[in-house]
């Protein structure tokens, strides 16, 4: 299983490097880390998904959360229905007599150019991981220069409170 949990936390300077220490000392390994200030600025969200570990282990993180002075609330996501996405920049080798092409491939995955050189174009794709790795893939034979993804962010959808989805024993994630 691969854990994702939201940690709300106190906006305060120290506490990303407070947490990812404790992650850190138990040699947890963590995939991704996005980190944003919420509707309320004095409060911080963190999504974190980390590599695959068993429910005891899980447990283990989740109650040494709890001990950490700034964590206000942490929520297990792993098996919740939730919104969730990624956003990767691609920047990639694009002569002019290549850009149209470029652009069919894009298309069909909702991406976008935001960028436009002499020699390259920069892609700027959302979505989950699998579809933002499926045109990658695509467009390596173009020459990727340059790739930054964010990782993961997610919230708890609204209809999971309703539903009791370990009960179904499979997580609900909306993918738009």
């Amino acid at each position: 299983m691969t854990p994702v949990l939201s940690v709300l936390v106190h906006n305060k300077p120290g506490v990303l490097n407070r947490i990812t220490a404790l992650f850190m000392r138990k040699g947890f390994n963590i995939q991704s880390l996005t980190v944003c200030i919420t509707e309320n600025p004095e409060i911080s969200r963190m999504t974190i998904v980390m590599s695959d570990m068993d429910e005891a282990a899980l447990e283990q993180v989740i109650k040494q959360l709890h001990k950490q002075i700034d964590v206000l609330k942490v929520t297990d996501l792993t098996d919740q229905a939730m919104v969730a996405r990624e956003l990767a920049l691609i920047r990639v080798s694009s002569p002019i007599a290549e850009r149209a092409v470029i652009h069919s491939l894009i298309e069909p995955f909702r991406a976008n150019i935001v960028d436009v050189g002499r020699e390259t174009v920069t892609v700027q794709v959302t979505g989950d991981a699998e579809k933002i790795d499926a045109l990658i893939a695509l467009l390596r034979p173009y020459g990727i220069r340059e790739l930054a993804r964010t990782g993961l962010t997610a919230l708890p959808r609204e209809a999971a409170s309703s539903a009791d989805p370990k009960r179904s024993g499979e997580a609900q994630v909306l993918h738009i």
